[in-house]
């Protein structure tokens, strides 16, 4: 295999708790986006569109749905024969059994010698759970401009949110990295870490050695890779991304992210269209709108069949909504069957779950308290109040 100027390797594997029952059956980046995609499609096609070769895809937790679906993809049928598309899931190393991932940094340390094939001046490290376009090309010129060791692309985030990312100080004429912290208690910089990093593939082999070696550690980049980094005066340097980007790290945030498809100036795919987002191509039928259903600024994906009133929502492939029910400012995941003069307002609802006909599930302050459902549920109607931890649905204030 060739020398290659870089390669990637994306980070899938995370049980993605805050995302509550939608991750309970599957790995945050398997979870349906947009309608018609999955989380993993907005960084998978980042890389393709960069012109990236080889890509490494790092998957553990309830990897079966993220697996089916990168099998069913365009750009997992490719030929490369510089590597393509690789699903690197924990192995057993020795006699001692298989050696699950610990951390971000351990993740990468136990595919080096995928890495190594490759024989790569540059290694890309992705997460696989973020919304956004970005051309990865142009953050590896910057890196090869400033001759860094490492370069993180950051964004300003909301403060009431900095507490969330890891969060960084920086010169503001070079852009040169001053200080670093991982999800502070206090911030002090809403200056966030993408995950999205570019390191010099020796000076990174090195460091990942060196971790393993340590008797505590957490083996995660955030929290060990890059503040040793810092501490050792290497050529840290911020890479700063001015568009859309979202990390759907919590069901608010990802109830936000599509709810945004909904309003032009946010809609991502209206943004750069010609940066084309792959996924698994679908062989539902049309959409069917029944003479009585309404439609208010909404995304409604093929397969549906509608008889009822959808406001200012998102409903995924194969949702049926029946007659005398309204959805509103609600995010439906595939194959879910609403029946009549339901009510969901303020609400995700996951895949292939049914509700009964006369089930009220609304929320009267969605920044309160935002109403879930699971996947593979069926919901009737009762008076109890809601919990995440049951079927019971009501209405919260």
């Amino acid at each position: 295999m060739k020398k290659q100027k870089w390669i990637a390797l994306l980070l899938a594997g995370g049980k993605g708790t805050r995302l509550n029952l939608l991750t309970k059956t599957l790995v945050k980046p398997a979870v349906p986006f947009g309608g018609k995609y999955r989380i993993i499609d907005f960084a998978l096609s980042n890389c393709w569109n960069s012109g990236i070769e080889t890509v490494g895809i790092l998957t553990q937790y309830r990897p079966f749905e993220l697996h089916a679906h990168l099998g069913r993809c365009q750009y997992g049928n490719h030929y490369n024969p510089y590597g393509g598309l690789t699903i690197l899931p924990p192995y057993q190393r020795s006699d001692s059994g298989v050696e699950w991932y610990e951390g971000t940094a351990h993740a990468v340390f136990q595919n080096i010698e995928f890495i190594e094939q490759s024989n790569p001046d540059h290694v890309l490290v992705v997460s696989g759970d973020q919304i956004y376009k970005m051309d990865y090309s142009l953050m590896l010129d910057q890196h090869l401009e400033t001759d860094a060791d490492c370069t993180i692309a950051v964004v300003e985030v909301p403060w009431a949110e900095a507490n969330r990312f890891g969060l960084m100080k920086t010169d503001p004429l070079t852009y040169k990295i001053t200080s670093f912290e991982e999800k502070p208690n206090k911030p002090t910089s809403n200056l966030a870490s993408m995950g999205v990093y570019i390191f010099k593939w020796p000076i990174l082999k090195d460091y990942l050695l060196r971790e393993e070696l340590k008797e505590f550690s957490n083996r995660d980049f955030g929290k060990d890779i890059i503040p040793s980094m810092l501490r050792d005066h290497l050529q840290l340097y911020a890479y700063y991304f001015h568009h859309y980007w979202k990390d759907v790290g919590t069901v608010h945030s990802y109830w936000e992210a599509n709810l945004d498809l909904l309003l032009g100036e946010k809609n991502i795919f209206l943004q750069n269209p010609d940066w084309r987002i792959q996924t698994a191509h679908s062989d539902e039928p049309p959409l069917y709108l029944d003479v009585r259903a309404k439609m208010h600024q909404s995304i409604v994906s093929d397969g549906c069949e509608i008889y009822g009133t959808i406001e200012n929502s998102v409903l995924f492939s194969g949702v049926k909504v029946g007659k005398g029910a309204l959805i509103k400012n609600a995010v439906i995941l595939p194959q879910t069957i609403i029946g009549e003069n339901v009510w969901i307002e303020n609400a995700v609802v996951g895949s292939q779950t049914q509700i009964m006909d006369g089930v009220i599930i609304i929320s009267k302050n969605a920044d309160a308290h935002l109403m879930v459902v699971g996947h593979n549920e069926i919901i009737n109607p009762t008076l109890q109040d809601f919990s995440g931890k049951n079927k019971v649905i009501s209405v919260v204030s």
